[in-house]
């Protein structure tokens, strides 16, 4: 197994949280930009959150103060912790890494940079 691993999904009602988890057996998390990207039916995949090398961050308007990205470098894994969730948050989520650079402090919101990603987790918000 060389891709990325994610966890945590589940079923929740409006207002619950979840914590992702993305375990990365092949690259390292303190290295290259690394995010958080979701999927629903139908539409395009977009960026949630993302995390520089630098620990320099980026969110989407819609997910702001409500979700944080993090990273454990002794573990190599990512986080996505989610509150306060609501049923649009519905989607698959994937963990993705650009790996065009080594030193990352401006993660691309574009999908298409992100290279490497695994099988996702789905995440189900109900009312």
């Amino acid at each position: 197994q060389v891709q990325p691993v994610e966890s945590g999904g589940g079923s929740v009602q409006v207002g619950g949280s979840l914590r992702l988890s993305c375990a990365a057996p092949r690259y390292s998390v303190s290295r290259y930009c690394w995010g958080w990207f979701r999927q629903s039916p139908g539409k395009e995949r977009e960026g949630v959150a993302l995390i520089g090398s630098d620990d320099s961050t980026r969110y989407a308007d819609s997910v702001k103060g409500r979700f944080t990205i993090s990273k454990d470098t002794a573990e190599n894994t990512l986080y996505l912790q989610m509150n306060n969730l609501k049923p649009e948050d519905t989607a698959m989520y994937y963990c993705e890494a650009d790996l065009r650079r080594n030193f990352c402090s401006t993660p691309d919101w574009d999908p298409t940079t992100y290279s490497y990603w695994g099988q996702g987790t789905q995440v189900t918000v109900s009312s």
